[in-house]
């Protein structure tokens, strides 16, 4: 038996994934693994994957999503190291943060392992369908891989190719910026609170509001196009963009992402 895709890991991100793959392909082509038992049950009773060892895994899935920690990655790839060398059709994927595509070949290279790697950085919304995954894949990825693997991911929501040079960059803005996004919803929710709405009407205003602006941007492009058209001479609108930049919003969201993209780097170094 082999099947489209399988995950070791079904953590927050692993398991997202999984289930978008379960979605997109069918459970019934995909397996999981994972050390919390529950987590892997979840996803098979709920879409009919298989739950296989961690050796299994490797053995017999086309598409490898490697969603263990950081720190034990290199213990998890000497552990399915002897499969993947049975797996002449494998394509990994790997998912951790601040590790390199050269840094798994190293690891594989002492077990004589040499397989396709696709490296990618998901984001939380992928859990809603509207994720933005971006994704570098080496040069003996074939064409027809990639397709499978778009194909496989369609669920999690845009993809985007990016060289691994600017994944860093890239996470920094995608994989950290929902929280930033969370952080702002909760502010406009906070004044609408103030204002006299009830919590629960604030929040769902702000976050329809934010899902709503989204939209027309990736519809309809330019921001501060789409913005100045929202703010009429002397009216509402302007007089809040005036007191959000007299406090630094737009500095401060600069500051944000830069920041994210400091430590990543820092993390990189350790």
């Amino acid at each position: 038996m082999s099947y489209f895709a399988g995950f070791l890991g079904c953590g927050n991100m692993g398991g997202t994934l999984a289930r978008c793959a379960c979605a997109a392909v069918g459970g019934e082509k995909i397996a999981v693994c994972d050390h919390d038992g529950a987590k892997t049950q979840a996803i098979a009773q709920e879409y009919g994957a298989t739950v296989l060892s961690a050796t299994d895994l490797a053995r017999t899935s086309r598409f490898l999503f490697l969603g263990v920690k950081p720190q034990v990655l290199g213990a998890a790839v000497a552990e399915i190291a002897p499969a993947l060398k049975e797996n002449a059709s494998v394509v990994l994927v790997t998912m951790a943060a601040g590790i390199e595509t050269d840094a798994i070949r190293a690891m594989l290279a002492p077990h004589g392992v040499s397989c396709p790697i696709i490296r990618i950085m998901p984001n939380t919304p992928a859990a809603v369908g509207e994720g933005m995954i971006l994704y570098s894949a080496g040069s003996d990825v074939s064409p027809a891989q990639i397709e499978d693997f778009l194909s496989l991911m369609q669920k999690a929501g845009r993809l985007t190719s990016l060289p691994e040079t600017k994944i860093d960059a890239g996470c920094a803005l995608s994989g950290s910026g929902p929280a930033f996004v969370y952080l702002f919803i909760e502010a406009l929710a906070d004044g609408g609170v103030e204002c006299g709405l009830t919590r629960e009407q604030a929040t769902t205003f702000a976050a329809q509001t934010a899902l709503g602006a989204a939209k027309m941007v990736l519809e309809k492009g330019d921001p501060a196009a789409l913005k100045n058209a929202v703010c009429s001479p002397g009216g509402t609108t302007i007089a809040g963009i005036h007191a959000l930049e007299a406090d630094g919003f737009r500095a401060a969201a600069m500051d944000a992402v830069a920041a994210a993209y400091d430590r990543a780097l820092e993390l990189k170094e350790n």
